[in-house]
């Protein structure tokens, strides 16, 4: 999820080019890409794809029993099917073969592609590669040896939707990346270790902002987590630094914690595709997403 914070409208031309004082890596920018993929119909769809809208809670919603019920029924499935991707990635791979496998293992399950025609997205899943933070548009471009790709799954299965994402290694990747990937997968799970009953959401934040800045690297300030159930987005917004946005944690609650981390500076930009944000100096970006329960002795992690 975007907030407006730190984004800056594209000026100039990006090339793809080795950028050694990030790592050694492909800069890369959107490529051509297939049609969207379609749905049949009898996979139930999400209210902003059949009536066109999308449905926001004014405060975060704590969820009853048949409601936690169905979240873990989802997020299993968007979790399996990451765990399968994750699987099939190698070089050689485009992240539109990436799109083509989430549609159809979704389809395959009676589950709808979340992202697919959410406020006009065209794919299935978003694929982002190396210098692209978030919102990756999956395209015809191989990946390359050494390149890393987040890819973010959310899958609507019996109406509520599971969402998860991970940076995957393709092949062989530099010491640089490596440890932007490793150490974004640590401070989502040290954010998840800060969550129980009555901590307050900024405590999140604060625990990602301090593992990022000792291992010298910058979190991204524009993108959140975020509630989500029926609904894709919604309260509270869980910011992944120093922030003062209200309010504690309480049973029953659901939210997505998607820290997205890089060796740069925080500035990004939005392409013409009006989707694609990649960082403004060409830094790796990697993100790791979980979305988690709040329950009366802890945290349940429901997309493990």
């Amino acid at each position: 999820m975007v907030r407006s914070l730190n984004i800056i409208e594209p000026v100039g031309r990006f090339w793809r080019t080795n950028i050694k004082r990030f790592g050694v890596y492909d800069k890369v920018l959107p490529a051509a890409t297939t049609p969207s993929r379609l749905v049949p119909d009898y996979i139930v769809q999400p209210d902003y794809v059949t009536n066109k809208l999308v449905f926001v809670n004014k405060k975060p919603e704590i969820k009853d029993e048949e409601q936690i019920k169905g979240m873990r029924s989802s997020c299993t499935l968007a979790s399996n099917i990451l765990k399968r991707i994750g699987s099939f990635i190698q070089p050689g791979i485009t992240t539109d073969d990436i799109d083509e496998l989430a549609h159809t293992l979704s389809i395959a399950a009676g589950a709808y592609p979340s992202p697919l025609n959410y406020k006009g997205f065209p794919k299935s899943v978003c694929t982002s590669v190396n210098n692209v933070a978030v919102h990756g548009i999956p395209d015809l471009r191989p990946l390359k040896n050494g390149d890393i790709v987040n890819v973010d799954i959310t899958v609507f299965f019996n109406g509520y939707h599971g969402d998860c994402s991970k940076t995957f290694l393709v092949g062989d990747v530099d010491d640089q990346g490596l440890h932007l990937v490793h150490t974004t997968d640590e401070c989502l799970r040290q954010a998840i270790d800060v969550c129980g009953p009555d901590v307050p959401f900024c405590d999140i934040g604060m625990r990602i902002y301090r593992v990022a800045k000792k291992n010298k690297l910058t979190v991204l300030p524009a993108f959140v987590g975020h509630g989500i159930g029926k609904y894709f987005h919604g309260p509270p917004d869980i910011y992944h630094t120093i922030n003062h946005y209200p309010g504690i944690m309480k049973p029953g609650m659901t939210f997505t914690i998607e820290p997205v981390l890089s060796h740069g500076k925080e500035n990004t930009v939005i392409l013409d595709d009006g989707w694609t944000i990649i960082t403004e100096d060409g830094s790796r970006a990697a993100q790791a997403e979980h979305t988690v329960l709040i329950t009366k002795d802890g945290t349940e992690v429901l997309t493990k």
